[in-house]
């Protein structure tokens, strides 16, 4: 269902089906940090579905307003995460913090062009960071990328996996958490690039058999790598950067390019709602998951002890308690999402807001080289975007 509503003389749509992705995709990001499962990775790659979603809400944003683009899409996403430093920096010193971060160190909390400093008390809250960082920079890259992306397509798509296998087997050419950003931004540039064709209609237009035979390519070439190639944790792609990229490539050029009708959802109120409300607090569920997970172990441990249930029945347990604490975070700061994105703020957000057109915007005509690249440049008909802003 899309629900459309009214700003002056313009309209703003909500695409459903973007939003029950996005959802869904937040959704497993919470369930494979709190119960470990490798096959998760591969019947949902969260991650990449979230890389794809943010780069057909930049794309949009670039259509709409390319001058204010960039510093938009940075003022959704930052308040969040200084509201999480404000409370996290002055508990990781209480706890000790042995490196004695400098402030050049703790500016990465406010500008995050690296993943932010934290000590090993906090390392649950602090690992997820890296998504902040690599959205951080692929929104600031988008503008090159969109440019080059409507001259040549398929070769832009491409860039991020080429450059992700040269990293694989060259010596790293960086410090640390310089190299881990490289990574990163290569393994899911591909998918925010696929962002870009689902935004301006083209990936509609690429016929179903091509589109079938290049998803099935990257998804085999991606499980192929991880099963030759497994990582410290076996065949976990969180571990394996290529056979992620492959695969999430594959994942998100389907999943991307189906429209199914989404009618039914609003027919089952507490879907739609739950739906709603991760959308509007996607950054704070984000941020804060793993807190919640962290902490549900410390309320629940002795309880569960004591019912002696089995580990079937204690694994939802702690599930139950670890999203009974997330609403702590979601109620009591989640509204900073509402003011960065200028919304009226609310507590308990069950349904979208009003927000900006977020319609296509058909792709220039212009020469391609290739059939893939002529597929992947044509305009669709009637396609339809999202708004909202991306974990």
């Amino acid at each position: 269902m899309i629900d459309t509503v009214g700003t002056g003389s313009r309209s703003a749509t909500r695409d459903r089906y973007i939003d029950t992705l996005r959802a869904l995709a937040l959704g497993r990001v919470i369930i494979y940090h709190m119960f470990g499962v490798a096959w998760l990775s591969f019947a949902f790659p969260a991650m990449g579905v979230m890389f794809a979603l943010g780069g057909s809400l930049m794309a949009g944003s670039l259509d709409r307003s390319p001058e204010d683009a960039v510093t938009n899409r940075i003022r959704r996403l930052l308040p969040a995460l200084w509201v999480l430093g404000l409370l996290l920096v002055p508990a990781m010193l209480w706890h000790g913090w042995r490196d004695h971060p400098t402030w050049q160190t703790l500016l990465l909390w406010v500008v995050p062009v690296v993943q932010p400093p934290g000590n090993e008390w906090a390392a649950p809250v602090t690992e997820v960071l890296w998504y902040v960082v690599a959205y951080l920079w692929l929104v600031v890259l988008s503008a090159p990328l969109r440019w080059l992306y409507r001259r040549a397509p398929l070769r832009t798509t491409l860039l991020p996996l080429g450059a992700l296998a040269l990293l694989g087997v060259l010596p790293p050419v960086a410090h640390e958490s310089v190299q881990s950003t490289l990574v990163d931004l290569a393994t899911f540039g591909a998918c925010w690039i696929v962002g870009f064709a689902h935004r301006d209609g083209s990936l509609r237009r690429l016929s179903l058999p091509l589109l079938a035979v290049l998803a099935v390519a990257c998804l085999g070439g991606g499980a192929g790598w991880a099963v030759t190639h497994p990582g410290d944790e076996g065949l976990d792609l969180n571990d394996i950067p290529l056979a992620q990229g492959l695969y999430s490539l594959g994942f998100v050029l389907l999943v991307m390019r189906a429209a199914p009708a989404m009618a039914w959802l609003a027919r089952v109120r507490v879907l739609d709602r739950l739906v709603g409300l991760l959308n509007a607090r996607a950054v704070t569920v984000y941020l804060w998951h793993n807190v919640a997970i962290a902490a549900c172990f410390m309320v629940g441990d002795d309880a569960f002890q004591v019912w002696r249930l089995d580990n079937s029945a204690a694994g939802a347990a702690y599930l139950a308690v670890a999203l009974a604490l997330l609403l702590v975070p979601v109620l009591a700061l989640g509204w900073v999402e509402d003011v960065a994105a200028r919304r009226r703020p609310r507590l308990w957000p069950w349904k979208p807001q009003a927000g900006r057109g977020a319609g296509p915007v058909p792709a220039r005509t212009r020469r391609q080289t290739t059939a893939v690249d002529k597929a992947l440049a044509a305009p669709a008909e009637g396609a339809t975007g999202a708004s909202g802003v991306a974990g």
